[in-house]
């Protein structure tokens, strides 16, 4: 079977993205900065699913790191076909006169450059074989921007500018690119937003059913299934009750 790509898989889309895939006997490369729970989460499905799995501990922010880590994975595990570029995070919620630069950068060099970093490293990959499939993380938030949520929109709009950029750079590979944007989804995505801060976290869906982990991590199976002639270049997924980014229904 296939070899999938996934980065961020600690929490999340990214690892809930990992069980949808082990499920279908997928062996799996998984990154992150928790060692501790990329091993616990190899542990659990070469268990269950009788998969292979190879955790890389890394923080994609970190250039170097990124690639002297990729190229020295055996050349076996080389052959990618799914990349994943799930790696990704939300700091903070504030006015540009109020924002915090060092949150500024996080998101910035984590949801462009980290995503940059392991494309790059990734790429030559999929060129050798002919083939492969790009799946970006990326949001609403990158066509529709909502107050207070200034740099982290800007940081998604530049993934689906990216996302536009390589389907064009790589249509002559026969390399599929797909930028999935999802909505409302209940994740660590708002603890992380607000530093820890699990009731203003619940406050953000209080009334509203949100997506699932599991509910984008199917969509994006869904995106990678499909005959080789047909590529999905954007996606967008919300719950029933959110219509856009600033539109909900909440009960």
């Amino acid at each position: 079977m296939a070899v999938i790509l996934i980065t961020g898989a600690t929490a999340g889309f990214g690892k809930a993205c990992a069980e949808k895939f082990a499920q279908h006997k997928h062996d799996l490369i998984i990154t992150g900065r928790r060692q501790e729970r990329l091993n616990e989460l190899k542990t659990s499905l070469e268990q269950q699913y009788g998969v292979k799995v190879l955790p890389l501990t890394f923080d994609v922010r970190e250039e170097q790191t990124v690639v002297n880590t990729l190229e020295a994975i055996p050349e076996e595990w080389k052959k990618v076909e799914v990349l994943i570029n799930n790696a990704g995070l939300a700091a903070g919620l504030s006015t540009v006169d109020e924002g915090s630069t060092d949150d500024w950068n996080a998101m910035l060099d984590t949801n462009v450059k980290g995503l940059l970093y392991v494309s790059r490293a990734v790429i030559p990959w999929l060129k050798a074989q002919g083939r492969g499939h790009i799946i970006n993380l990326g949001s609403i938030a990158g066509s529709q921007v909502y107050a207070k949520g200034n740099v982290y929109c800007a940081s998604k709009a530049a993934v689906d500018a990216i996302s536009q950029g390589m389907r064009i750079d790589l249509l002559p590979f026969g390399i599929k690119v797909t930028n999935v944007c999802p909505g409302a989804a209940e994740t660590e995505f708002s603890v992380v937003r607000f530093k820890g801060d699990e009731d203003k976290a619940k406050d953000v869906y209080k009334g509203l059913k949100p997506l699932s982990a599991e509910d984008v991590a199917d969509v994006i199976f869904y995106c990678t299934t499909l005959p080789p002639h047909v590529c999905i270049n954007h996606l967008e997924i919300t719950p029933l009750q959110q219509a856009s980014a600033y539109y909900y229904h909440r009960n």
